[in-house]
């Protein structure tokens, strides 16, 4: 029996286990920190959806230990060894204990990103200027989870080593040596297997991402069935996030969706336009967007923006198409929504798109962008060039890192002030993009300020109030220029941030986001609101109709200002769907097109799924809206139709 390794493929399975074990751990830890937001009824439902992720941590962690496998399973007569099982141990770890960190890492970023990371996210990270000092404040600010992080791996590696291989002579190598051959020629397609999939549902082979839908009663489980290992494994050296549909015909298209839009206002003296982007900045933080929502014990942090709204005219029925802050540029100044990745971190981003700055700069306009970020973060400086800006501006040029706020780059009443002052150098007729920076994790603002703005329930609300507080800065500055009277301001958030109401924890809520609009010119801007849909990409239509472009251009969104007969829509991003608000329902679409689900308009945490119990015409068109702007959105990237 000495030839035979049954204690040895024991001890194999029972550190194989281990991981299992450890990553059933992370996965209650991810549901304990984030249950808000993700929808558990009870303890045998979350058990339920464990036992459905062992599918995708099956293929992860398979596909992480393929080298301690194979090291474990060599036909070596040395594997009891010490030394050997030392090499052995090494390999575990190094190799596990990266993988099972970056469950941890989602666990923190899931409150923003809601959805897994893939490897868009990962990239977007590892190309910042200033990353490890942007680490480091993230370990520090989230030290729970970090700490828990480690007292885990201590207590898997302590149970690692309770279980050791007996070291014992081979007796017989050539049989030692051919039992061998044969266990790793049985095991090898059940490992394989393992990484591909085989799914509990007739399905799919390889598993992918949507297939974790299938095991979900709600869509917010799908994050906890998978894992991130999966997510990132399964989107590596993937360029297939675009694919090409052939859902309807082109004339549906044209007649429904209307990509190819055409105004004809008419503008003689073409205003100055300052478009402000809100880092993070929701519905949710206005009082203006929430007095008839009763929210028990609400509390606004943006009273000047408020006032610029009561002034103005402003959207309260608005929602997201990004979730990050360069999807939210995208979206806003070339009216390009995000779904599985962005568009700027794709293979396809190296093409002509329509947008504010190259239109405008038709029409005779400047442009300039500015943010007080460390120049390269995120790619802004890159894409913002490459949709047409002519001037960018950022913690570089403002050159006095004294205002520095730690980690992203220039307090927000600074740098405004910095801006205004450029600003009032431009030749008008000017188009001027702000993004502001303050109210972005970790919400830091000058500590002279400390005192004032500490009324927040959360740090993000304290920092909402000084951003709102630079932005009426700015405001007192700029209206002693001679160009403050011929412009319109607009205002609209990247994406929404932190939720601490629970109306703003529903999943579609999640997603309402400001738009206003005010001049002190009445002629430019009217007074007054609107409660229709809307959503964030139709800034940029209407911010080309204002200024009185009267050329067709490509664009998904719809002017608000217009007369035109356009549907009133919203495509909400989301990392694992296609969501479309439309009408009087909610229309959910996994990434290859399949509905899975219908919810009636006010349903905005997507609870009651109608698609089985309800259907009308109404709801069939909708459903082949959703499929023709999929169609669409998908074949003009990839045929590089975006001009």
């Amino acid at each position: 029996m000495k030839n035979i390794r049954f204690g040895e493929y024991k001890v194999l399975f029972y550190r194989l286990f281990l991981v299992y074990l450890f990553y059933f751990f992370a996965r209650t830890l991810f549901y304990v920190f984030n249950k808000d937001v993700i929808s558990v009824e009870s303890i045998s439902e979350f058990f339920r959806l464990a036992f459905y992720g062992l599918l995708f941590d099956s293929s992860a962690i398979i596909y992480v230990n393929l080298l301690f496998i194979l090291v474990s399973l060599l036909p070596l007569w040395i594997n009891t060894f010490s030394g050997y099982q030392k090499v052995v141990f090494w390999i575990y770890f190094l190799t596990n204990i990266p993988a099972y960190l970056l469950n941890f890492i989602d666990i923190v970023f899931f409150e923003y990103n809601r959805s897994r990371l893939t490897l868009s996210a990962w990239n977007l990270a590892a190309n910042e200027e200033n990353k490890f000092t942007l680490l480091f404040g993230f370990l520090t600010r989230h030290w729970l989870v970090f700490v828990a992080f480690i007292l885990l791996v201590v207590f898997w590696i302590f149970l690692y080593r309770k279980v050791k291989i007996n070291i014992f002579q081979v007796k017989n190598k050539l049989i030692y040596f051919g039992l061998s051959v044969v266990v790793m020629a049985l095991l090898t397609p059940l490992f394989l297997l393992g990484i591909r999939g085989m799914p509990f549902k007739k399905g799919t082979i390889p598993i992918t991402i949507t297939d974790a839908n299938r095991y979900a009663n709600d869509l917010s489980q799908v994050n906890l069935i998978l894992n991130t290992p999966f997510c990132l494994l399964r989107t590596l050296g993937k360029n297939d996030t675009f694919r090409k549909y052939n859902f309807v015909s082109e004339d549906y298209i044209e007649k429904n969706i209307q990509p190819i839009k055409q105004y004809s206002r008419k503008v003689e003296n073409k205003p100055n336009v300052v478009l402000f982007i809100l880092e993070g900045m929701g519905a949710e933080y206005f009082n203006t967007f929430n007095k008839n929502r009763n929210i028990p014990d609400f509390k606004s942090y943006t009273p000047f923006l408020d006032s610029l709204a009561q002034n103005g005219f402003y959207f309260s029925n608005v929602y997201a198409n990004a979730s990050r802050s360069m999807e939210g540029i995208s979206a806003v100044t070339a009216g390009i929504p995000t779904f599985e990745i962005a568009l700027a971190f794709s293979p396809y981003s190296q093409q002509e798109i329509a947008s504010i700055a190259n239109i405008y700069s038709e029409l005779g306009y400047k442009t300039a962008f500015f943010h007080g970020a460390t120049n390269g973060s995120m790619g802004f400086d890159g894409f913002t060039k490459q949709i047409g800006f002519e001037s960018y501006f950022g913690r570089t040029e403002f050159n006095d890192d004294s205002q520095h706020n730690g980690s992203w780059g220039i307090h927000d009443e600074p740098f405004l002030q910095f801006s205004q002052k450029e600003i009032s150098k431009m030749q008008s007729p000017f188009l001027a993009t702000i993004f502001t920076l303050s109210s972005h994790e970790p919400y830091t603002f000058p500590k002279v300020y400390e005192t004032r703005f500490n009324k927040g329930d959360i740090p993000m609300h304290n920092a909402v109030a000084y951003a709102d507080y630079s932005i009426k800065k700015f405001f007192e500055s700029a209206k002693k220029e001679k160009w403050f009277a011929n412009t319109i301001f607009a205002f609209v958030a990247d994406h929404p941030a932190t939720a601490f109401y629970d109306y703003y924890k529903q999943k579609i809520a999640y997603y309402n986001i400001p738009i206003i609009f005010y001049s002190p010119n009445p002629n430019l801007i009217p007074q007054g609101n609107s409660d229709e849909l809307a959503q964030q990409i139709d800034i940029f239509p209407t911010l080309v109709d204002l200024i009185g472009y009267e050329k067709p251009f490509r664009s998904w969104g719809r002017s608000l200002f217009s007369d035109k007969n356009e549907p009133h829509r919203a495509y909400v991003t989301n990392r694992n769907f296609y969501q479309l608000m439309q009408g009087n329902y909610i229309y959910v679409s996994d990434i290859k097109g399949n509905i899975i689900g219908v919810y009636d308009k006010t349903d905005l945490d997507l609870k009651n799924n109608l698609q089985k119990t309800t259907n009308n015409q109404e709801i069939e068109k909708g459903i082949t809206d959703l499929k023709a702007f999929m169609q669409d959105f998908m074949n003009r990237v990839l045929d590089k139709k975006l001009k």
